[in-house]
């Protein structure tokens, strides 16, 4: 496998639209940041990470749906930087998904945050993906 974001996105994404309550991934370190975040900002409901029999593990997310109509709180994940296409940003150029109502998830020197924590910060890096 090349991209265990894309993977990590991808399994959500179908997880999402089969209406599954939870999804099983294999867990990384990255992984688990970008679990937490989610989770921070209100995207999932749940999370537990899972030690297995070998260093991986596997991290359960439990989805979040609105109770009334069924409505996931995640609308879309979209993967911006990829091994082949990396994209890096300043905190001057940070970038705004859905005119603010989204996130973009970043990886920088002081860790994995949103745009609006590293914008705080002053600090630039990777963007991963957009959530909304």
């Amino acid at each position: 496998m090349t991209d265990p974001i894309a993977d990590y996105l991808t399994r959500l994404r179908n997880a999402i639209k089969a209406n599954h309550r939870v999804v099983e991934v294999p867990a990384s370190n990255l992984k688990k940041e970008i679990t937490k975040i989610l989770f921070e900002q209100g995207y999932i409901l749940n999370y537990k990470f899972i030690d297995g029999e070998n260093n991986q593990g596997i991290i359960k997310i439990a989805l979040k749906y609105d109770p009334a109509d069924r409505v996931n709180a995640i609308k879309g994940l979209k993967r911006v930087s990829r091994p082949g296409l990396r994209q890096y940003t300043g905190y001057k150029d940070m970038p705004r998904v859905l005119n603010g109502l989204g996130i973009a998830i970043l990886s920088t020197s002081q860790g994995v945050m949103t745009n609006k924590a590293a914008a705080d910060k002053k600090i630039g890096g990777e963007v991963l993906c957009y959530v909304y």
